[in-house]
């Protein structure tokens, strides 16, 4: 073998044991063998080009096209002319595969699955910097600069390894650097033929030329020195960098461990961390909007839409584990434990996600129970959830989804049996670096609890309401067991803390749990949409009970919304028998016209001022003067200059007027329908002030979100609760009773949102309120039923009989 070749192949084999240290980065390894074997056509096509003998540059861009050709053939010959030469579609598959492979180092933990984008990228990347040492070492005969790159290579599989094996790559990594500068030196001794030996004594039979034998004699031992000399700074460089490198965060640059067993690349997905970038988004200055949906629900503070459940806490971190995936079915199998005394009702949804958010898992409502989505998706059935496939991503998606809003009683909570074994035991287990003082202040907190149910209830109300806990998303984020002591000590995070928290002192109680990420339900938008943003992202723990199924609870203060079945169902407040307060005389401008008033906002508002003044004798009306048509038109155009932005406020002053000065009937049903006139008017006043409606609220939880938004004083936040339990009675009472002084306390309220907010808000409220956007809503839903009613296709009936049959003269 000459020298070059086995220069060429020590290359090739210092490649390859470098590239070794990627091994506990991805999991199978099956991908290195691929690696190793196109690396030797690389280095096979190198040889014959030095052989030709080409130039250095020509045999370095020939060895390029080969390694393209390669990578085309392996990774995208179905788009390749003849399935070998790149073509434009080639290309765009190598970008596509380019941006997967970068999502899926920024999605998965250590060890990741080899996906396509991943396998691309490790191939890729053991080519290229094959051909950087081929062409240093041996190309351009510099094998100790062809370090470099193999220090690359493996400072950065050092750095991101966590698996305590590093100083075995290391050392299979610096033999291999190692051969080559042997084989560099020899080679390079090899061509300078017989080394003079100056005094030294002739071997017998050696003619008297003065010559010595090759590599024998002192000159070769420089060399040797210059090349250990090389070796051991190359190898403590590769020992110092990977110490000092930076930690580097999130997804496969994630150094908080890896999930699950081994498992196939294409069939399962591996531990994901989802929680790298929570807190940043929480802390973004701008809630950017992640989605948007429309939903059939009459409700929306139970729509969490669920990217992930995190089901292994190992220690270090609460993680999902590695599971199978299958391809999405039509239907989705039923949710783990739901039993059929459980009440449920469908609920469609329409999301919509943003051009920017790419997530490699699908927000879905859970339990979800069908899926309409185009993509490469893919289901994984333990936790009900859908990711991507091949690169697939939520950017700019569209899709539709059938869930099931599951609504368990307290009494179906608390009397469920217990779970199957395998579930409760791989849900209930926790590490033993948990510190004592996790389970023993779950024991101390849930005293007194009979059942898993009331131990949760109990959880939950601790960390929300009662354990004086504190939310702050400026806390260092930390979910390993040291955190959670941390956590309960200091009182103060966000809902990573809260979940991971409430779920393992749950599993410390013998209830399964797991912690579920996602989004909150979001904002509700004045066309019906309901807005997700960036800062509505969240965290929660799922409990597990028998006949329900996985059960989300609420334990961060502030955030989201407790379900109904953690709250006592009991009534709130008595609606009182009484008047609670005497009718006074109101101090609010009534909306009928002035009599001083010269032509009455109703006619004004109708268009008959003109008409009247039209029919007035006019000075003007005969001689040079102008004329009754340039006078009715210049003051036609004043009055919709000056009246058409007057509308809304006319038209709220004449609704208001309407909805609390009316008079009606003695009626029961004239009775309810004052109560809710009176209702609406609240609704509408405090939208005028800002405070958007949210129809997914009881009208007390309403009440209590107006008077907390605008700040109301004690007395206007009465009269709104009296208001609302009025509308309770009238609703939910068998035999609904009159409540007099409705109208007179939403006046009440009125005037403490007047008193609450500045004069430019005032104004606002006053000349542009916002509730008058409904008159824009009217306007357009009798233009549909118009335009459905009077549709083209009557109109193409009608030209058709106008201009009668073909051929017909008139």
């Amino acid at each position: 073998m000459s020298g070059s070749v086995r220069l060429a192949v020590c290359a090739a084999l210092a490649t390859a044991t470098a590239a070794c240290a990627l091994l506990p980065l991805v999991n199978p390894a099956g991908w290195l063998l691929q690696a190793v074997l196109l690396l030797a056509v690389q280095s096979t096509a190198g040889v014959a080009a030095r052989r030709v003998p080409l130039a250095r540059p020509l045999t370095v861009a020939v060895q390029g096209v080969v390694m393209t050709l390669l990578l085309t053939v392996v990774f995208t010959s179905g788009q390749a002319f003849a399935g070998v030469l790149p073509s434009p579609q080639a290309l765009h598959e190598f970008g596509l595969l380019l941006r997967e492979g970068t999502s899926d180092v920024g999605q998965y933990a250590t060890p990741a699955p080899v996906t396509d984008g991943i396998r691309l990228l490790l191939v890729g990347g053991v080519l290229l910097i094959g051909l950087a040492v081929d062409a240093l070492a041996v190309t351009y005969r510099s094998a100790a600069p062809a370090g470099l790159p193999l220090l690359a290579l493996y400072s950065v599989a050092a750095g991101l390894s966590d698996d305590g094996s590093d100083w075995l790559w290391f050392l299979v990594a610096a033999a291999g650097y190692l051969l080559l500068l042997l084989a560099e030196g020899r080679d390079r001794l090899s061509q300078w033929g017989r080394v003079f030996s100056g005094g030294a004594p002739r071997a017998p039979g050696m003619p008297p030329s003065g010559l010595a034998g090759t590599g024998g004699g002192p000159a070769s031992a420089p060399v040797r020195a210059a090349g250990h000399r090389i070796g051991v700074l190359a190898l403590g460089i590769a020992v110092a960098v990977p110490a000092v490198l930076p930690s580097l965060n999130g997804g496969l640059l994630d150094r908080q461990g890896s999930g699950g067993g081994p498992g196939g690349g294409g069939g399962t997905i591996s531990a994901v961390n989802p929680l790298v970038s929570l807190q940043d988004s929480l802390n973004q200055p701008e809630n950017r909007e992640v989605l948007r949906y429309r939903t059939s629900s009459q409700t929306t503070q139970d729509m969490y839409l669920r990217i992930v459940a995190l089901d292994k806490f190992d220690g270090a971190a609460w993680k999902s584990s590695e599971r199978h995936v299958t391809d999405v079915p039509s239907r989705l199998p039923s949710p783990t434990g739901l039993g059929p005394a459980v009440r449920t009702t469908s609920v469609d949804t329409s999301i919509s996600a943003a051009e920017w958010y790419a997530q490699n898992w699908l927000p879905l409502p859970y339990p979800a129970d069908k899926v309409q989505i185009d993509g490469r998706w893919r289901y994984e059935p333990e936790g009900r959830t859908l990711v991507g496939d091949r690169g697939q991503t939520t950017r700019g998606a569209r899709y539709r989804v059938t869930s099931l809003l599951v609504e368990p009683t307290a009494d179906q909570l608390a009397g469920a049996p217990p779970p199957p074994p395998r579930l409760q035991r791989e849900y209930t287990e926790v590490p033993d670096s948990l510190p004592p003082v996790v389970a023993r202040t779950a024991r101390e907190v849930t005293a007194g609890a009979s059942n898993a149910y009331q131990k949760a209830v109990k959880l939950q109300d601790w960390f929300a309401v009662n354990g004086g806990f504190r939310y702050d998303t400026q806390v260092q984020s930390g979910s390993g067991s040291t955190a959670i002591a941390k956590f309960l000590k200091q009182k103060a995070g966000f809902c990573v803390h809260f979940s991971f928290s409430m779920a393992a002192m749950a599993r410390t109680l013998g209830i399964p749990a797991r912690v579920a990420v996602g989004f909150t339900p979001g904002t509700s938008q004045a066309d019906g949409s309901v807005s997700v943003g960036l800062k509505d992202a969240h965290a929660w723990p799922e409990l597990y009970f028998e006949g329900v199924g996985w059960t989300r609870f609420e334990p961060t203060p502030s955030r989201g919304t407790q379900p109904d079945y953690t709250m006592e169902q009991t009534p709130s407040g008595e609606v009182p028998d009484e008047p609670t307060a005497d009718p006074s005389t109101s101090s609010e401008p009534t909306a009928a016209p002035s009599a001083s008033d010269s032509c009455a906002p109703e006619l004004r508002k109708q268009g008959a001022c003109e008409a009247a003044a039209a029919q007035q004798p006019g000075d003007g009306a005969s001689g040079g003067g102008l004329s009754v048509i340039t006078v009715t038109s210049w003051t036609s155009l004043a009055v919709l200059l000056l009246g058409v932005p007057l509308l809304p406020m006319l038209w709220r002053r004449r609704v208001r007027a309407r909805r609390l000065d009316g008079s009606g009937g003695r009626t029961e049903q004239d009775a309810t329908d004052r109560i809710l006139a009176a209702w609406h008017e609240l609704v509408d006043s405090a939208w005028d002030f800002g405070v958007m409606p949210d129809d997914s609220q009881t009208s007390r939880k309403a009440v209590a979100r107006i008077a907390r938004l605008t700040e109301l004083d004690d007395e206007a936040s009465q009269a709104a609760h009296r208001v609302a339990a009025a509308v309770e009675q009238m609703l939910y009472a068998p035999r609904p009773r009159p409540v007099p002084g409705v109208a007179d306390d939403v006046r009440r309220v009125l005037a403490g949102l007047r008193a609450g907010a500045g004069r430019r808000e005032r104004l606002r409220a006053l000349l542009a309120p916002r509730s008058a956007v409904q008159l824009v809503w009217a306007a357009s839903r009798r233009w549909s039923t118009l335009t459905e009613r009077w549709g083209a296709p009557r109109w193409a009936r009608w030209a058709a009989q106008l201009r009668g049959p073909r051929g017909e003269r008139g």
